[in-house]
Parts: C-alpha cells; sequence; structure tokens
C-alpha cells in the first residue's frame, strides 16, 4: 500500500519554497498558514520538542553535554529539524552568549525553510543553582528570588524586575521565558515554594500579573519575551511536601478542597495575557480528574485550561514526560505519572489527546512521525498546534530579524543601572523577624540591636571577610567581637542522588548540632542571625538567642550589611507563615494556606529598622 503521507511530504519537501511567509507586511495569520501549507511532516514534528541544548564558554556551536545526554548543537537544528531550545549554563560574557545564539540562528538559517529557533530559559537572575529549576545570574542583574519579591509586595518592583530581565534576555536573544512560577506556597516542605510568590492567592495572582506585564508588555510583540507562567493547575500541594520530579512526590493532593483557589492566581495571568502554559507533573488524587500527570491529562488540559479559561496559546508539557534519562551518571525516569505503565508511544498520544501542543525536555520527533504515519495521530491535529508554535515565532518577529547585536548586549546585560536595581530589591527584601537586645538590664531593656554602628569589631561567619571589613574590623574570634554576623540556610535533608539535593525537601528542623552552635555563639557575644529562607525554616529553637533575627531570600553580603548598618531600609514581609514545629507542619493540609497551628511568625510580620 502506498504511503499517502510520505508521498505528500516528498511532493512539498522538493517544490520550490513560496517566500511570502517572510513578508512581514502580511497579516500574521497569512503568513502562518503560507508556511505551515509548505512544510513536510518532518518540519512540523520539529516544532512540538522543545529540550536542554549547551552553549559553549566561547561563542562557539556546542558540541553537546554527556553529563546531561546532549548532542551537538547541529544534531538538534540540523539532524532532528528541532528549533525550539531550553538554555543550559552561561558564557562569561553577554557578547559570548549573543554570539553563539547568532552561531545556532545562522545555522536554523540553512534548513530548507529557514525557521529561526525560539530560544528559552530558567530563570537567571537570583542565586539559585539547579540545572532543571533556575540558574545563578552569572552577567545577568542579580536580584531576590521570586519569593523574595513577593516579600518586598510591591507589584511595580516586579514589573520592574520583568522589564529589565526582559531587555537582558532580549539583548543575548532569549525570547521565551519558562516562568513565572504562581503555585502556592500551602505546603511549608515543598522545595519549589523559592520561585514561587509565596502562599497567598491574592498576592500571588497580583505579582504573577505584573511580572508577565514586564516581559512581555501590554502584548506580545517584537520587543516581548514570552512567559510560559507554571504550573497549571497549580503545583504547591504535593503530598507531604515531596516534589514531583521523584516518583515519592507524584501525588497533589487537596485534604481541604481547595483544589480552586490554587486556580485563582492563573486567573490573574490570563487576564495578564500569559503566551504559554505549562501543566505540572502531579497527579490529583481524589479530585474529578484522572489520576494522571497534569501533562496528561485531557480534563485539566482541554477541560480546565482550554474550553473553561479560553486559553488558546501554547501548552508544553514539563520536561520529561515521556522518556527515561540519565543525568549526571544516575538514572532519571520519566515523571509519567499515573501512566508508568504505558509505553513510550502511547504517552505520547495521551499527552497529544490532552490537548498539549509541546513535549518539554523531548527531542524523538521521528516518534511523532511514526504516529501520524500510523493513524494514531492525525496531521490535522498536528497542524493545530503547529499554527500556535509558528504564530509565536511571527509575532515575536524572529523571522524579520533574527540576530541579536553582540556588541549592543555588551551594553545592555548587567548594566550598572540594573545592577543598582537588582541590589536595591535584595535590600528591600531583607526581612527583619526580631531586633531587641537580649540579656539587657533594666534600663535597656527593649533596646533595639539594629541598626549596628559602623566601625565595630565583626566576628562573621558566612559572609566575605573583605566585604564584611567595609563596614567594620574583622575579628577571628568571637571573643574579640563586638558583635557576631552569621548567616545559614534554612535546613533540608539530604536524599540519595546527586539530582535530588539540588531539592530542597523534607524536615524543616535544624540539627541539634546546628542549634547549638547559634546558641553558644548568641551566649558568647551579641550575635544577628540572617536565614536564607528558601522555605520556612522553624526557628522556634533559636528565636530567642540572638539579638536579632532577619531573613533573605536571595541577597548579597552588601545588601545584608547595608540593612545592618542602616544604610538601607528594610521593607520585606514574610510571604508565608512560619511554622512553629514540625507537628504542627506535620498536621496541617497541604492544600490550605495558613494552616499549621500556632506559627512562630504569620505571613506579613516584618520589622522596621
Amino acid at each position: 500500500m502506498t504511503d499517502i503521507t510520505n508521498t505528500t511530504s516528498d511532493a512539498v519537501a522538493t517544490a520550490p519554497v513560496d517566500p511570502t511567509y517572510r513578508d512581514a507586511t502580511l497579516p500574521t495569520d497569512e503568513r502562518v498558514e503560507n508556511l505551515l501549507a509548505q512544510m513536510t511532516l518532518e518540519e512540523k514534528a520539529g516544532l512540538f520538542f522543545q529540550t536542554m541544548i549547551t552553549m559553549t564558554e566561547d561563542g562557539e556551536l556546542s558540541q553537546g553535554d554527556p553529563s546531561f545526554g546532549l548532542p551537538a548543537n547541529e544534531v538538534f537544528v540540523i539532524d532532528k529539524g528541532m528549533n525550539h531550545f531550553n538554555v543550559m549554563g552561561s558564557a562569561p560574557t553577554a557578547e559570548l552568549m549573543a554570539t553563539w545564539h547568532n552561531a545556532l540562528q545562522q545555522l536554523a538559517a540553512t534548513t530548507r525553510l529557514g525557521i529561526p529557533v525560539t530560544i528559552s530559559t530558567d530563570p537567571r537572575h537570583s542565586f539559585s543553582d539547579n540545572p532543571l529549576a533556575g540558574m545563578m545570574a552569572g552577567p545577568f542583574s542579580s536580584w531576590p528570588e521570586s519569593i523574595g519579591l513577593a516579600a518586598i509586595r510591591d507589584e511595580d518592583v516586579v514589573e520592574r524586575f520583568g522589564d529589565i530581565a526582559r531587555r537582558e534576555y532580549l539583548a543575548v536573544g532569549i525570547r521565551l521565558a519558562l516562568h513565572p512560577q504562581i503555585d502556592l506556597a500551602t505546603e511549608p516542605r515543598w522545595g519549589r515554594q523559592v520561585a514561587t510568590f509565596g502562599e497567598d492567592p491574592e498576592l500571588t495572582g497580583a505579582l504573577g500579573a505584573a511580572y508577565i506585564r514586564g516581559f512581555q508588555g501590554e502584548s506580545l510583540g517584537s520587543d516581548s519575551v514570552a512567559t510560559m507562567t507554571k504550573h497549571f493547575p497549580g503545583g504547591g500541594p504535593q503530598m507531604n511536601g515531596e516534589d514531583a520530579h521523584f516518583a515519592y512526590g507524584r501525588e497533589q493532593v487537596y485534604p481541604g478542597d481547595q483544589f480552586e483557589l490554587h486556580l485563582k492566581p492563573f486567573e490573574a495571568a490570563f487576564e495578564a495575557g500569559t503566551s504559554q502554559i505549562m501543566p505540572y507533573y502531579g497527579m490529583p488524587v481524589g479530585t474529578p480528574h484522572e489520576e494522571v500527570g497534569f501533562g496528561f491529562n485531557k480534563s485539566v488540559i482541554t477541560g480546565l485550561l482550554r474550553e473553561r479559561f479560553g486559553f488558546d496559546g501554547i501548552v508544553c508539557t514539563d520536561w520529561g514526560l515521556i522518556s527515561d534519562s540519565e543525568i549526571m551518571g544516575q538514572p532519571f525516569p520519566a515523571r509519567a505519572w499515573g501512566v508508568e505503565d504505558l509505553t513510550p508511544r502511547e504517552r505520547m498520544i495521551k499527552i497529544i489527546e490532552a490537548g498539549v501542543d509541546q513535549f518539554g525536555g523531548e527531542a524523538i520527533p521521528e516518534m511523532l512521525i511514526e504516529l501520524v504515519q500510523s493513524g494514531d495521530v492525525s496531521e490535522a491535529r498536528l497542524d493545530e498546534s503547529a499554527r500556535r508554535l509558528l504564530r509565536e515565532k511571527f509575532v515575536l518577529g524572529l523571522f524579520d530579524a533574527p540576530l541579536v547585536d553582540v556588541e549592543k548586549a555588551g551594553r545592555v546585560v548587567g548594566s550598572a543601572e540594573f545592577r543598582a536595581a537588582g541590589e536595591a530589591a535584595q535590600r528591600a527584601s531583607i526581612t527583619v523577624l526580631t531586633n531587641t537586645l537580649q540579656n539587657a538590664t533594666a534600663s535597656d531593656a527593649g533596646t533595639p540591636a539594629l541598626p549596628l554602628a559602623r566601625g565595630l569589631k565583626l566576628y562573621v561567619e558566612g559572609i566575605d571577610a573583605a566585604v564584611a571589613a567595609e563596614y567594620g574590623t574583622v575579628v577571628a574570634s568571637p571573643a574579640e567581637a563586638d558583635v557576631a554576623v552569621i548567616r545559614i540556610q534554612a535546613p533540608f535533608e539530604v536524599r540519595d542522588t546527586f539530582f535530588e539535593n539540588f531539592f530542597h525537601q523534607g524536615s524543616l528542623d535544624f540539627t541539634d548540632e546546628a542549634i547549638a552552635h547559634v546558641r553558644e555563639l548568641a551566649a558568647a557575644v551579641p550575635t544577628v542571625l540572617d536565614v536564607h529562607l528558601d522555605r520556612p525554616a522553624i526557628l522556634t529553637p533559636i528565636i530567642d538567642a540572638p539579638v536579632a533575627v532577619v531573613a533573605n531570600y536571595g541577597a548579597n553580603a552588601r545588601a545584608l550589611l547595608d540593612v545592618l548598618t542602616g544604610a538601607a531600609e528594610p521593607k520585606g514581609k514574610l510571604p508565608f507563615d512560619l511554622p512553629s514545629s514540625m507537628a504542627a507542619v506535620e498536621a496541617s493540609r497541604e492544600d490550605v494556606p495558613f494552616d499549621t497551628k500556632d506559627p512562630l511568625f504569620r505571613f506579613g510580620h516584618g520589622l522596621s529598622v
């Protein structure tokens, strides 16, 4: 029997290319239809896959990354016909990042239709270092994590951040943000809440919308960076706070019957015009929806997202729902929760039938081609998603101006203005939890410990001594000091694999050793304790020992010391409750905000200095 699909594709591939789709004066829909009509099945299939790609440190095309099993750039673009990529890593300078981007676009231009590449990225403006969730800032301006932007509680600051990040992304050719993350952090143990705006639905919706406006503008256009808002329909209520990257965290539960509450931030995102949506890995338990991961879930993607909310933008799965992989030498199974028994081929069909447009973290267009050739998926269904994917490339202006100005990238990225704005936000986000001298005389009772005078003898831990020396005289021991300033990280449990430990999960209790160290130091010298709250740590055993306790959400040492010495005003307010005990956390309901009994500090707490 003749394979009609292949015969048609062959005929299209050998026909002269009609360049009408390159005419920028024509309506976008006309350009899309002209190009789509000329695409082979293989070229359409290439649109459907967005996976990680590596850049080099010298601006040349990469030959791959064996630790993540990634081939050379050319294999993805030429051999597989792909043109959507999530860029990993960085280069020493913005100019080199821009040079690499241009080389990749020039490679894409050599293909038959010259479809330009869309480069995306996880957040890269803060202090995170997690290869599948966020990257350190590198040459970009440095800002607090999103949870720190929530602590500032200022929509204008968040929109300003989005606008600056947009300009820096544009300068190096990044056109899609795999963020914001507007999940509600209703489970205090969850390892992903550092990238959220906390547990309050109203604040999250307002700041998420401001974030989207900053990146996209009032409408998507040639100066926009598209946003892929995540994780629909809300990834926060993870059973016991375990993350859905891993099989033990596959279940999302709603003991408080608050499924609808987790949708509220997305309503604000839709109103702000987010271009794309990413569903989470988790599978809903005890709801009317099928107990399968959200990326496989037709009643969630088609029923809720497409039909109820009327979303007609791009839906891309979270990374790696279909194929098993290996990362850093360790197995990393597909996050096919609820459909583990299906074959990769069957998983792909289920995702397509759910209403998704693109497979994140996958690079297997040959499987999609085979599904069409076998009749399991119609080419008309591919065309439906291909239109969305092509339309965004046209709207972003990628066909009209795919290359970036390398020299301009060096001026824009990490400019003095942008760095100053990021550092101002770092300072503003710092949250003062306590500020009273302990063991003071009756006449001094209630005297604030902060601000500290400059020029004191300082004993520091977790702070570069050279930076601390700008504020006082650094001494070698607590016995020599007027005051100690120490920085610690919120606790987490060490897990079995290297990759798991990028995600801070498990108990929020400090170890006995950590508690003893803080208390002993505070007994020896007046101590200021700074805690990085990427999760809401249990501070109950140590809160009374230091003369002041402050929280940060990604702030450098100068930002902290500026606040401690009164050079800058702390404006931060807690973006979540701080629980008083792990017993209270364990008794709380995963889907309900502000549900731990008798919290040590409430959402919104933060002192002035």
